[in-house]
């Protein structure tokens, strides 16, 4: 039985999946979230189970709660006790002005990226905190550079639920620091992944590379790399930090 049970969400492409991929490496069991994409998911489960890993996948919608209800359930059931949580789910839109935005796309963006990743802590706590009889745990909430460059005219929306994020990381890790948990964010630079793609823009960040002083975007393996080492015993002593990976951007 592996003594590290990490559930990923939003763990089937990109950030996520890499993420699941690194920590497979480190012999942990995991439980791959997945909203709509189960083919994907199911492919990375045998690539991970192939590999010798403990590992299932499981959909969840993280914006409901009664599928993040479900979702921990199933963990606590097929796994055990749960050690670690990615918070890695998350939307972005096309690009838009703020005074072209709708309510609907900032309440499925807010619904997701900030709700989502709230319900799944609140849950995580509830298993790994000693204030609840659990044995400590790490959580890693997947912020953005764009929490603090704003993105202008692009999606402001998106940089403000990453900057929701931000606050949560420091607030909660102050709220379970002296209860065996640790709560950090890494935020992402432009990462060459298919939630461009999502928005609209495929080939954003191949054409942002010049303007980033490294001179080229990021991989989804250099995220996973910040994201494996603060759910390790390595980071002991880092809670409420906001982790920048994005090439000095």
């Amino acid at each position: 039985m592996s003594s590290n049970i990490t559930l990923i969400t939003g763990g089937s492409r990109g950030i996520g999946a890499a993420t699941a991929r690194l920590c497979a490496q480190r012999g942990h069991a995991l439980a791959i979230n997945y909203a709509r994409d189960e083919a994907a998911a199911q492919a990375l489960l045998g690539e991970l189970r192939a590999q010798g890993a403990r590992a299932i996948a499981l959909q969840a919608d993280v914006s409901v709660e009664a599928e993040v209800l479900r979702l921990f359930a199933a963990v606590d059931r097929e796994l055990g006790p749960l050690t670690g949580l990615v918070n890695n789910a998350g939307v972005v839109d096309v690009a838009q002005r703020v005074d072209a935005m709708s309510v609907e796309r900032w309440t499925r963006m807010f619904g997701i990226n900030v709700i989502g990743a709230m319900l799944c802590a609140r849950e995580a706590v509830k298993r790994m905190s000693t204030h609840h009889q659990g044995r400590g745990g790490a959580i890693v909430n997947l912020g953005s550079a764009a929490s603090r460059l704003g993105s202008p005219a692009q999606y402001v929306d998106y940089a403000a639920s990453k900057g929701a994020i931000d606050v949560f990381t420091i607030g909660l890790a102050r709220e379970v620091a002296a209860e065996g948990v640790r709560v950090n964010a890494v935020r992402p630079g432009v990462i060459d992944t298919d939630i461009h793609a999502s928005g609209g823009q495929p080939e954003r960040a191949r054409e942002l590379a010049s303007s980033i002083p490294m001179q080229r975007a990021g991989s989804a393996e250099e995220i996973a790399e910040a994201i494996v080492w603060l759910l390790s015993d390595a980071a002991s002593y880092t809670t409420g930090a906001l982790l920048d990976v994005s090439g000095g951007r």
